[in-house]
């Protein structure tokens, strides 16, 4: 991810571009062991096709909300991504700022300062995505309100371009002995249609829309439907264990392929 025609007194970290590549299929490979599949909600929207810059506002649910980013970002093809992350993550593994992960104090002024400064440079360049999980802190997708931190509102106010997009995120238990990653884009805020906007009302505004959106990716989960969603990612299927192998060996003998699915199994495929 390039940093050129930033300022000298930059404050992002300079990325490595190999080592970006490395992680994302890491990370690829990371999500599927661990998951059924990461879906993205047929109802919602899709990542803007404009250069302008792109402000993408996360709720926190998880531990895992990077790596789905990590592989979200392959939806936007030809975009520099950077991400906010707690600085003492950053201090701790100090490759994540190769990968263009921006160390923010979360509990001081200069934090926040430094999350204004890092988020304006990013985002005066066309073609950048900044992934912010506004939140602040790992909160359960059923809370409300979101109350999302303020610093990302003061920085839409801030800016003189680009998208502001919420990107909802839930995972949940269906079917399966893995969890399903599911995600819904809401409607994209563009700066220019909300001149004069202040930090408080970009906030609200933000908070507004990402709670819309989440709204709708719960009532999208608890229905259970994955056609519903369009899968971006297939990972685990099936139970594992002697239940599986029992299962394989079945379908051999009648001369089935086996679908190691446990719906297959639900609906009698293998019995």
């Amino acid at each position: 991810m390039s940093t050129d025609g930033a300022p000298e007194q930059s404050p992002l970290p300079r990325r490595w571009p190999w080592l970006v590549r490395g992680f994302r299929g890491y990370a690829v490979r990371y999500v599927r062991k661990h998951f059924h599949a990461v879906r993205l909600s047929k109802s919602g929207g899709t990542f803007p096709a404009t250069d302008e810059p792109l402000l993408v506002v996360l709720n926190h649910p998880s531990w895992w909300d990077p790596l789905i980013g990590v592989v979200l970002s392959r939806e936007i093809a030809g975009r520099d991504h950077f991400a906010a992350i707690d600085a003492v993550a950053v201090r701790r593994y100090r490759f994540f700022t190769k990968l263009g992960f921006v160390g923010v104090d979360t509990k001081s002024l200069r934090g926040a300062a430094d999350f204004l400064r890092a988020g304006r440079v990013v985002l005066s360049q066309p073609r950048r995505a900044f992934w912010v999980t506004a939140q602040g802190r790992f909160t359960d997708v059923r809370e409300r309100p979101l109350a999302l931190r303020s610093g990302v509102g003061h920085l839409a106010a801030r800016l003189g371009a680009g998208v502001v997009l919420p990107v909802a995120l839930e995972y949940t238990f269906w079917t399966e002995s893995t969890p399903e990653a599911l995600v819904r884009i809401g409607e994209p805020l563009r700066i220019a249609d909300h001149p004069g906007l202040r930090g408080k009302e970009w906030t609200a505004r933000i908070e507004a829309a990402l709670t819309r959106n989440l709204d709708a990716l719960n009532a999208e989960a608890m229905r259970r439907d994955p056609g519903a969603f369009a899968e971006l990612l297939s990972g685990r299927s099936g139970v594992g264990g002697v239940y599986d192998v029992w299962r394989r060996l079945k379908a051999w003998v009648r001369g089935r392929k086996f679908d190691p699915s446990h719906d297959a199994a639900t609906h009698g495929a293998e019995s």
